[in-house]
């Protein structure tokens, strides 16, 4: 039995959720899967997993093995990136993740210009707004808005980005201008689900937050979608700064409440620390780090 094959199936069906899955995932037969599970389970003689139907669940036992096993995986594919010559030379494969928006408008046009510059590397970039754990999704750096809870991540800060109001000048046309966050209530608004709630909005009115009462007419789940229905004229709505740049550019959006905004959001690039960090990351890095920088504090 190769112990670590079967390691790397185990962590599979774990990360999968199910044998079916894992099988689909590893692109190996279903009958495979489970007997290198089997397989492993005799050498050990322990179970390491409760079966299912529809899904599997660790035992203890299974938790403290996959742990270790985890573990030795991650030093193992270390030796071999080192073995490999990523730690003398830029090359090899990166996983990046981004914010959707801001990744499509200003990341990728970095990544682009990184890979025509380091043709040794290849490098994959994961478009979502869901965040991820850098270390059980294999990502090698991520770009993170927002404030970062204390973990062990290295932290590069890049800038800080807006959280603002906006409308048409279709709607203004045809409503009072808020003078005041309070004034919302007696307009439509549209909301970003994923950046607040439905019912109210906070801002900031000299030291203190301001919780203010809204209407919200249409409620999404992408900033994409609440930037369109604002450009369409169906109310105010309020997202990141850089998500509405492109309408308010066109003239399309009017920011509002600017004097009520609370404080920018800090944006980050984010990697797992680690003993000696690969070229590869390295360069990836000192590449992307002072143009979105420059990205960011654009007037």
């Amino acid at each position: 039995m190769d112990r670590l094959d079967a390691m790397t199936v185990l962590l599979a069906v774990v990360e999968q959720g199910s044998l079916s899955a894992a099988s689909r995932h590893l692109r190996t037969p279903l009958a495979t899967v489970s007997r290198k599970i089997s397989e492993l389970e005799a050498h050990l003689n322990a179970r390491l997993l409760q079966r299912s139907n529809r899904k599997v669940t660790l035992t203890e036992a299974g938790r403290s093995y996959v742990e270790a096993a985890r573990e030795i995986l991650d030093r193992v594919e270390e030796a071999e990136r080192a073995a490999a010559g990523e730690y003398s030379a830029p090359k090899g494969a990166l996983t990046m993740t981004a914010p959707i928006v801001f990744g499509r408008l200003h990341v990728l046009p970095v990544v682009v210009d990184f890979l025509k510059a380091y043709p040794d590397i290849n490098l994959r970039l994961m478009l979502s707004d869901r965040l991820s754990n850098l270390v059980e999704d294999h990502i090698d750096v991520a770009l993170r808005i927002g404030n970062l809870p204390d973990s062990n991540l290295i932290a590069v800060r890049l800038g800080a980005i807006r959280r603002t109001a906006y409308a048409s000048p279709d709607y203004l046309g045809r409503h009072v201008t808020p003078p005041h966050p309070a004034d919302l209530s007696a307009h439509d608004c549209i909301t970003f689900e994923s950046m607040a709630s439905t019912l109210s909005w906070t801002f900031t009115e000299g030291k203190r937050d301001l919780t203010v009462p809204i209407r919200s007419r249409l409620a999404v789940n992408t900033a994409e979608a609440a930037v369109d229905a604002a450009v369409a004229g169906l109310g105010i709505t309020r997202v990141l700064s850089y998500q509405a740049a492109p309408a308010e550019t066109a003239g399309l959006l009017t920011p509002l409440l600017v004097d009520f905004e609370p404080p920018p959001a800090p944006v980050h690039l984010v990697y797992p620390a680690q003993g000696m960090v690969p070229l590869k990351l390295r360069a990836l890095i000192d590449f992307a780090t002072p143009r979105l920088r420059a990205t960011l504090n654009k007037p």
